[in-house]
């Protein structure tokens, strides 16, 4: 199948509408297309599925995608039918004839991608299926989608994704594609370990969100106040993470007595009721939810434009993942994080009731970790990609100590102290405890260890503890000192260090803290005009999308309706030309969407196209009597791109007579359904009209209707 498109930038404008690849997908898709066994590590947003999703398209057989959960492997699928792709899920929410009639489909090739849960993929009656499968209509692959699964070291274990080594075992020529957002190298190697990976090519693309604004605002008294301004300055939909369930429930609850739609989501709720405020926030039912961190992984909603953290996360790592469900379609969004040393002490007890006493040590460090973070004067970007060991050129322009940087002075001398101490305390102490030494501290320990008597003992008086943990964390964030991470948080020195000893480095850090928030761009009139036209073709998508039944997202992605706001196409050549517009979904909803653009265009005084080129011929050919069908033989085009001209046409108030290609009874038939349940989707009026009446028909009777209603 490769062999039908010039190249992969066809193939995925074909499938996907998109013209180009993100960084990195090119390459991993060849290699997935050759067969090999794949390990990638890609940040949440950074197109990972399509990078199993392409291959399965270009190779004959079924591909198996391995998904942990219900809801992503259905909000999968249905974006791939809607793109007009072949894919399907089984899992437990379908009935003895849904899943005989899905297996049918299967068995006669009309899928190219199935969905499973590790559960059903191991059980022995559907092992069976797929050996029949891989016999009839064969296998192209297997994607293990959130790999990290697999491993005991990763954050979300799930002991069943251990069982999937068997795969190798039973068809060991089939390729594994193993996927995930986030591992750190202990977890790369156990998931080839534990997946039989064979000889794998890992890629390991940037954990860099460069779309994402981080911030940290310090948690008034008035916290909740806060919030709400926070979530009335900010633009579309919006996830809260709260540590509690009680304060979930609280905040949600007066976020709707504030006129906010929001609803709760946590663990104490039942099943059903979890799902139903998950889909509802999912299709923009309301703007907003209110959730504990059990609203995780199966959320697969790409655009959330801002997620605020109003409780201290546990950890960088959830604070990354969770912070990252902000902005998947690549679009501008938001991550604030609201900080106070009353959250700290919450997760302080959490930890306390740990009976493990090493899980108690690591829960404290990595919840200095979050401080460390939270109180930073550094890039906010280059303190988390440091977290996953990745170096980061500096200023990122975007995060609140780039953009609203503190003083800069120059503390080369105090780092000198500060490193001194630590070599003299021989590299086996953390922070806390080379502080108390150059403040000259009495505690027990310093004595103990003799600490004393060192030169550097009480040479630091003149800073105060909070003065020493700035330039203690500036040094860390700045990698001019290292920290271990196996929960004792010891001091290292490093080459930069020697450096700083030498006077080769100068050490300058920021020493005022000052917040405030982004500022506002100037008005601009085009951007305005813009946005006007892109709140309309929002409600447009979300009226397809309940006709549908799907989540909005779907239809299309905001990054693809802010390009139509942009450009503004206003014929359907044009449409087809709009970054993730696939012909499928032009023919599915170009008509609703150009019509939009033009109407919007009419109404505020802007240019209306003239036919184009190509429409020209068709109007020429129709004045010379010409039926469709002989049109379409003449242009060697399809009779439904000539039905789209003569729409268009028709929109653009060309003489056209649509009595010469439609009875007067089907015509009168259509607009009677079109007066009964609208005209802004060809589907439901197809489904209520029944076989007999062709989409072309539709269509055609549409334009015809609007025009009419029109003048």
């Amino acid at each position: 199948m490769v062999s039908q498109f010039n190249s992969l930038e066809n193939a995925l404008k074909y499938f996907f509408g998109y013209d180009q690849f993100r960084s990195g997908q090119k390459q991993i898709i060849n290699e997935a297309l050759n067969n090999k066994d794949l390990l990638v590590i890609m940040p949440t947003g950074g197109g990972k599925s399509l990078c199993f999703q392409l291959p399965a398209l270009l190779k004959s057989g079924v591909c198996i995608v391995v998904s942990p959960l219900i809801a992503l492997m259905q909000d999968q699928v249905d974006t791939l039918l809607d793109n007009g792709i072949g894919a399907t899920f089984l899992n437990s929410t379908l009935n003895r004839e849904e899943l005989q009639s899905r297996e049918n489909a299967i068995l006669k090739g009309k899928i190219k991608l199935l969905y499973v849960a590790p559960e059903r993929l191991l059980n022995d009656n559907f092992l069976n299926f797929l050996d029949f499968l891989r016999q009839k209509v064969g296998l192209s692959g297997f994607a293990i989608d959130e790999a990290h699964c697999v491993s005991a070291w990763g954050h979300d274990f799930r002991p069943e994704y251990r069982q999937l080594k068997q795969l190798r075992f039973r068809y060991p020529q089939v390729p594994m594609f193993a996927l995930t957002a986030t591992a750190t190298k202990r977890v790369r190697a156990d998931i080839i370990e534990q997946l039989g990976l064979q000889n794998p090519t890992v890629h390991v693309a940037s954990f860099d969100r460069p779309n994402l604004y981080y911030e940290v605002q310090e948690k008034s008294r008035r916290s909740y106040t806060q919030l709400l301004n926070y979530v009335r300055s900010q633009e579309g939909s919006g996830i809260i993470y709260c540590l509690s369930r009680k304060n979930v429930e609280t905040i949600a609850f007066r976020l709707q007595q504030d006129g906010i739609e929001a609803l709760p989501y946590h663990a104490g709720m039942y099943d059903d009721e979890r799902a139903v405020n998950q889909t509802r926030f999912i299709r923009d039912d309301v703007r907003i939810i209110v959730a504990t961190i059990a609203f995780g992984m199966g959320i697969n909603k790409p655009d959330v434009r801002f997620v605020v953290h109003y409780d201290l996360p546990r950890n960088l790592e959830s604070y990354y993942q969770e912070s990252g469900r902000a902005g998947r379609d690549g679009e501008p969004a938001n991550c604030a994080l609201f900080f106070s040393f009353g959250d700290l002490k919450r997760l302080e007890y959490l930890i306390d009731q740990k009976i493990d006493e090493k899980e108690q040590r690591v829960g404290r460090q990595q919840v200095r970790q979050v401080v460390d973070y939270a109180e930073g004067t550094e890039c906010r970007r280059s303190i988390i990609l440091r977290y996953f060991g990745q170096q980061y050129k500096g200023k990122c322009d975007n995060c609140d100590n780039c953009n609203y940087p503190k003083p800069i002075e120059d503390w080369t001398i105090e780092a000198q102290k500060f490193l001194s101490c630590v070599a003299r305390c021989q590299e086996r102490f953390g922070m806390s405890h080379i502080i108390d030494v150059l403040r000259g501290s009495k505690k027990k320990k310093i004595e103990k260890y003799g600490h004393h008597l060192l030169s550097t003992y009480g040479i630091g008086k003149d800073k105060s503890v909070a003065e020493w943990k700035m330039l203690g964390r500036s040094l860390i964030h700045q990698g001019f000192v290292n920290e271990t991470t196996d929960g004792f948080s010891v001091l290292k020195l490093n080459k930069y260090s020697w450096e700083i000893f030498r006077n080769e480095r100068k050490v300058e850090i920021a020493i005022t803290k000052s917040l405030k928030v982004k500022a506002s761009n100037d008005y601009n009139p085009r951007k305005a005009e813009s946005d006007l036209l892109l709140h309309q073709l929002r409600k447009l998508r979300k009226h397809l999308a309940d006709q549908n039944k799907v989540a909005p997202y779907v239809v299309f992605a905001d990054s693809s309706l802010r390009l139509m706001a942009q450009i503004k196409p206003q014929t359907i050549e044009a449409f087809k030309k709009i970054s993730g517009v696939t012909a499928y979904k032009a023919e599915q909803y170009g008509d609703s969407f150009v019509s939009e653009i033009r109407e919007f265009c009419q109404q505020q005084s802007l240019p209306t196209p003239l036919p184009t080129s190509s429409n020209m011929i068709t109007l020429q050919l129709y004045q010379q009597g010409l039926t469709i069908r002989e049109i379409s033989e003449r242009r060697n085009l399809k009779e439904s791109t000539i039905y789209s001209h003569i729409s268009e046409l028709l929109a653009m108030n060309q003489p056209i007579d649509i009595d010469r290609f439609i009875s007067e009874e089907k015509k009168a038939m259509i607009i009677k359904c079109i007066q009964t349940i609208g005209d802004s989707s060809l589907t439901p009026l197809k489904n209520h009209l029944g076989d007999d009446y062709s989409y072309d028909e539709i269509k055609l009777v549409r334009a015809w209707y609007r025009r009419e209603n029109k003048q």
